[in-house]
């Protein structure tokens, strides 16, 4: 049971990605989902979350206006579209499922972490 995390990447300061969270062996339609990231020498942050059913979003304020979490159709893959990104945002994303009822920002309420796709911003 992994959830992969694609679609990372190089772009220069005010562009834009948009990553992708996609699970295997196990159905996450039930459950909240999230986006961490880790800058090199930084501990892993959070930096996005939606709700089982897609209809709550949360975000830490250094993104909120520039990304956007989602869900596929198919409730099993969550997106994370990113503008206006800036150097700062560089680090390894990661997506996890919240396996837990805590606040949606807490990382120790979160499993199944894949390995990660790195985002570069150069300014």
């Amino acid at each position: 049971v992994q959830l992969q995390a694609s679609g990372g990447g190089l772009v220069t300061a005010g562009g834009s990605l948009e990553l992708s969270c996609a699970a295997s062996g196990r159905a996450f339609v039930n459950y909240g989902m999230g986006w961490f990231r880790q800058a090199p020498g930084k501990e892993r942050e959070f930096v996005a979350a939606i709700s089982q059913g897609g209809d709550s979003t949360y975000y830490t304020d250094s993104v909120t206006g520039r990304f956007t979490i989602y869900r596929g159709n198919a409730k099993n893959t969550v997106y994370l579209q990113m503008n206006s990104l800036k150097p700062e945002d560089t680090a390894v994303y990661y997506c996890a499922y919240k396996r837990y009822t805590g606040d949606y920002d807490s990382l120790p309420e979160y499993a199944s972490w894949g390995p990660g796709t790195q985002v570069t911003v150069s300014s």
